[in-house]
């Protein structure tokens, strides 16, 4: 048979083959110059007013259920990796049910969060409860209490009945004594509930007069706000010291 003048099956194989790795090499290398896009992240709040709002409004959406869960994404993540700005520090109590991050509806970086058993507060919280406004000038800081507490429940117990808790869970026993008191001289139908409302509010006091804090308070760049959760409903309500 007279091959002359044919092209070789083989050879256009090999060349249409070539032909589209080329092809899928082209278009793999248009889609990784393609940029991706996300979401602008929300403009940080500078003031306590605006920080206040801002958590307050993402309260509002953790009640009706409509959450925006706003940077929480890889974007996000990249953009806080070397630097850090929360404009907001929560002081709340380590029950389960009680995440600042959720109940609030904020995103990575938006808050430093320090919990403890019935927000109990030493050397060592206090100082990690200033490193916000005194370092990255965070506008706001809340005490945030909350409904049925247990830590504040067993304390109020403890108390009452003379009967130390065992190990370390005294030392929450004894920062708790001051809204023990507080409670007692309130008086009320339910005693433990009036103790975790005093404990915000003392604690929230006792941070707006420290003498690290109350300079920045006092010139109006941070509120110390004391609020309370409820566990029924989702609702964070203010106890006292809210920004105007």
């Amino acid at each position: 048979m007279d091959t002359a003048g044919r092209p070789d099956r083989r050879a256009l194989l090999a060349g249409g083959l070539a032909g589209a790795m080329a092809a899928l090499a082209g278009c793999a290398s248009t889609r990784a110059a393609t940029p991706v896009t996300s979401a602008s992240p929300e403009a940080r709040p500078t003031t306590p007013a605006a920080a206040f709002a801002r958590l307050m409004e993402g309260n509002k959406r953790w009640v009706s259920g409509k959450l925006h869960h706003p940077d929480r994404d890889p974007d996000r993540r990249q953009l806080v990796a070397q630097e850090q700005k929360p404009f907001g520090a929560i002081l709340s109590c380590i029950d389960s049910r009680v995440p600042p991050e959720l109940l609030f509806d904020t995103g990575l970086g938006d808050l430093y969060v320090m919990r403890t058993g019935g927000e109990a507060v030493g050397p060592v919280v206090t100082g990690s409860v200033e490193y916000g406004p005194m370092t990255s000038g965070t506008p706001l800081i809340v005490v945030l209490g909350h409904q049925r507490c247990g830590a504040v429940k067993a304390a109020y117990q403890s108390i009452r009945d003379r009967k130390p808790l065992p190990g370390n869970l005294q030392a929450i026993v004894r920062a708790l004594q001051p809204a023990y008191e507080q409670a007692a001289r309130e008086g009320g139908d339910d005693p433990v509930e009036t103790m975790a409302r005093a404990q915000v509010r003392l604690t929230a006091t006792n941070l707006r007069s420290n003498q690290d804090l109350a300079p920045l308070v006092s010139k109006g760049t941070l509120a110390v706000v004391g609020a309370y959760y409820s566990l029924d409903t989702g609702m964070v309500d203010v106890l006292t010291g809210a920004p105007s």
